[in-house]
């Protein structure tokens, strides 16, 4: 979903085109493994009229980048290349050649190509349009598409036409008992070589993942194919998948994964042992809140038992939404409506909308959620943080300073592991008539420096059993026999649960 932000920049680019070779890398995720939706980025291709590449294994992601280079300084243009999650999290060989240092091109100052204005945007068009034609043209002889004709009785009675992983799923299935026409450039196709392989086979199948983007423009060529009556517009694929949609016709079988287990522990998407957002997110709960939430760990703030969260959309969303949500209900929801971000999300797209917030004084609590790190992704370092993604000292900026600056006269640090001053902050905003920030200060838990206090204990004399402790949903606290049982493996002594315990009953 990352190429929605960028797409504005991107249309303009297709038509300024490029001085150096310059490549677009987006990743789907059909199946949502970690997005909010589930888009083909097939669209954008067409709508901005850029070549793009689709590879199906590690090999040609290296290979298709080298010639998406070639492509994009031969025609003047942005390449992109997608990529998908199984492309992106499996291995394979690949075979790496001598790398080449190629010199940087001088900067060539052109105003009526970069300048997009509309007079020099009118001369461009007509460039793109052109530039389309000769991609095509490029497309029909390029090793990028392949086909492999099979010799099989069943090569001439079935022809599939496929991308991406969808050839790695079709050769598993069929082997070479059917004709494949491979394509690795899709947009702008290969008109010719499409028909040409149509005329060879008595049946085409188009098999691809998501949208029938591929079939459309086949059947828009005025050739016969199949795709999405036979396949779903939803999910990933899979061998199995193929196997029992289109093998079966043919008498081949799906391939028998890993079986189940008996008996594991259910394991939920849970916030880590001492997340520093849990005590926030259980007061938010406590308080019944309404909170527009952000894209980050902290998310899972919206899975019970914390259920502390109402509305999650896309990076920066939070901020805006609060704002917006406010004005919509007449002011109605102020004092009781909150948004969290994350530091990181903050620094990536929040700011437009706490400015927002500032410049027409609504009164949004929002509260930044600053566990020094970006926690999700991996542990990158952000603008807040004082280190740059390499590690080496760089500008910090301060978020408290930048808020003031921005406008908001309100801004206080709470710590989230002591759950009265963060209860004491919340109710003290939401209580007051103007903006205001709640900045949630706490390292997150994994990181290497953060020295954890000794793991807590549960004294089974003075435990009730009453639950309450299992209201956080910490990872390292279980219920067993009427009783709360710590897992010292696990807890960090962060103390959360011993500030909720009404009988004493954790520790150290």
């Amino acid at each position: 979903v990352g190429l929605n932000v960028a797409a504005d920049p991107m249309f303009t680019i297709s038509y300024t085109g490029v001085n150096a070779g310059m490549i677009i890398n987006v990743a789907d995720d059909a199946g949502m493994h970690s997005s909010q939706n589930e888009q083909d980025s097939r669209h954008y291709a067409i709508a901005a009229k850029i070549p793009m590449l689709e590879p199906s294994d590690s090999a040609e992601a290296l290979y298709f980048t080298k010639k998406a280079y070639e492509i994009s300084e031969k025609f003047d243009t942005p390449v992109l290349i997608k990529m998908c999650t199984r492309v992106s999290h499996s291995q394979s060989i690949v075979e790496t050649s001598e790398r080449i240092e190629p010199p940087v091109k001088p900067y060539q100052k052109d105003a009526s190509k970069y300048v997009m204005a509309p007079a020099n945007a009118k001369r461009r068009h007509p460039f793109v349009e052109e530039r389309t034609k000769k991609l095509s043209e490029f497309a029909e002889t390029s090793d990028l598409n392949k086909v492999e004709y099979s010799s099989a009785p069943e090569g001439k009675k079935l022809g599939i036409i496929c991308d991406s992983t969808c050839y790695q799923y079709a050769k598993e299935v069929f082997g070479d008992s059917v004709s494949i026409l491979k394509l690795g450039m899709v947009w702008p196709l290969p008109q010719k070589l499409i028909k040409d392989f149509a005329g060879k086979v008595e049946r085409v199948v188009v098999l691809e993942e998501l949208d029938p983007i591929i079939e459309t423009l086949v059947k828009a060529m005025g050739l016969k194919a199949e795709g999405k009556n036979i396949f779903p517009v939803t999910d990933e694929f899979s061998q199995g998948m193929v196997a029992s949609l289109l093998g079966k016709e043919f008498g081949k079988e799906a391939k028998t994964g890993c079986s189940k287990i008996d008996g594991l522990p259910v394991r939920p998407p849970v916030m880590c042992s001492g997340c520093p957002h849990r005590g926030l997110f259980y007061t938010l709960h406590k308080q019944k809140c309404t909170v527009m939430g952000d894209i980050g760990c902290y998310t899972l703030g919206a899975m019970p038992p914390l259920s502390a969260m109402d509305a999650t959309e896309c990076m920066g969303a939070s901020v805006s939404s609060i704002h917006g949500f406010n004005k919509a209900t007449g002011g109605e929801t102020e004092g009781k409506t909150v948004a969290v971000i994350g530091d990181s999300t903050f620094m990536h797209s929040g700011m437009t909308g706490l400015a927002n917030i500032a410049y027409n004084q609504s009164n949004s609590t929002v509260i930044i959620l600053d566990n020094s790190i970006t926690g999700m992704t991996g542990h990158q370092q952000n603008p807040t943080t004082g280190f740059n993604l390499r590690g080496d000292p760089a500008g910090k900026i301060d978020l408290e300073a930048l808020c003031k600056a921005m406008g908001i006269k309100r801004v206080r640090v709470c710590d989230p592991y002591n759950l009265k001053e963060t209860e004491a902050a919340v109710k003290e905003e939401l209580s007051v008539k103007e903006p205001s920030v709640i900045i949630s200060r706490r390292p997150c838990a994994l990181l290497k420096y953060v020295k954890h206090n000794p793991p807590l204990k549960v004294n089974e004399e003075k435990c009730r059993g009453c639950k309450s402790c299992m209201q956080i949903g910490c990872p390292s606290i279980s219920f067993k026999n009427k009783k709360a049982v710590i897992d010292s493996t696990q807890c960090v002594g962060c103390g959360v649960c011993s500030q909720m315990c009404a009988f004493g009953a954790f520790e150290q």
